[in-house]
């Protein structure tokens, strides 16, 4: 159960978010994919969306909301990448100037696309915790206000904004299953779509080496691990919000893990099967979807997330080279 005293987002509230974003975002399509045997399993494609990633619906969610003089004061963010571009766009369609702090490791094609959009980029550690110091201490000395990669409510709204649309575009979906790095997508998703079909199941995904919403679930409140590590640089926050715990505890049903092998035959099958790029953070939900049907679960309908599909093509060459494909 969540904590009684944290205000959960409402639907309304989601629904809000979606009436700004109309216009701005795409709605992204729901794609039926060849699983032999298990025709009713879906993909939703976050990867075709503004900027390679689901990240744009929060960010513009929250910058639309700031009064007039933060936002021509500029706005600082920290990210392993997807939200960083996410952020420079929102901020380059708002007409201001967004400071990205992102990891020593982050891949090159997010850094370039953050970059792209105009944003400034500094580089701080590698874990969330070093970039958010750096953003807290940019932010004081430059007066720029901090966008939350995850946990805020104008962030969840917006990341719930793909929930809705997964209802509408899958009206009899049974079972929606969706990436958790921060928790800011798994917040707005199983929020969006308990409230408005509390039937359907709501499955989060983690990488084995970075499962700190499992471990923070099963604890009974957010733990911060000692290290996180997995092919899926996306998914790699040490500590889950405490909000986006909250909503977690409130309206998922539960978190399953999975292996980087999984990871990487998930994105080979994508792209191999699906003819879709995608990046391993975006492709652990089809790594759960995969796992399932060996296992031997009932699919039927069920739709996954894909979150994201900003990879370099000297990466995805490397994960899909030429193989045999065991999934």
């Amino acid at each position: 159960m969540s904590d009684a005293s944290v205000a959960l987002v409402s639907l309304e509230e989601i629904q809000a978010a979606a009436a700004r974003l109309a216009g701005v975002v795409r709605v992204t399509p729901v794609l039926p994919v060849a699983l032999p045997g298990e025709p009713s399993a879906f993909l939703k494609c976050e990867n075709l969306q503004l900027a390679g990633a689901f990240k744009i619906r929060g960010a513009y969610n929250f910058l639309v909301q700031l009064p007039d003089e933060a936002r021509r004061c500029g706005v600082i963010t920290y990210s392993s990448g997807n939200h960083g571009q996410g952020v420079a766009l929102a901020a380059r369609l708002l007409g201001t100037q967004a400071v990205i702090v992102m990891p020593t490791t982050a891949p090159a094609v997010k850094i370039d696309g953050a970059r792209g959009f105009g944003a400034e980029v500094l580089f701080e550690g590698t874990t969330s915790t070093e970039r958010k110091v750096r953003a807290e201490r940019e932010a004081k000395d430059r007066g720029l206000t901090i966008v939350p990669p995850f946990d805020d409510p104008r962030i969840i709204a917006g990341q719930g904004t793909v929930g809705l649309e997964v209802l509408d575009q899958c009206p009899d979906v049974a079972r929606v299953i969706v990436p958790i790095g921060g928790g800011g997508l798994a917040a707005g998703v199983s929020a969006a779509v308990k409230l408005r079909k509390p039937a359907v199941q709501v499955i989060g995904v983690e990488p084995v080496g970075a499962a700190a919403m499992r471990e923070s679930r099963a604890t009974g409140r957010p733990v911060t691990l000692a290290k996180s590590e997995s092919v899926a640089d996306g998914l790699l926050p040490v500590r889950p919000g405490d909000l986006n715990f909250a909503h977690v505890q409130a309206y998922m049903d539960d978190i399953v893990t999975v292996s980087d092998a999984e990871i990487v035959a998930a994105v080979h099958w994508l792209f191999r099967r699906a003819h879709l790029v995608v990046e391993p953070s975006g492709a652990a939900s089809v790594a759960a979807l995969l796992q399932l049907r060996a296992r031997g679960d009932e699919l039927e309908p069920t739709v996954a997330v894909i979150s994201g599909g900003n990879i370099s093509l000297e990466t995805l060459v490397s994960l899909v080279s030429p193989g045999p494909l065991s999934v």
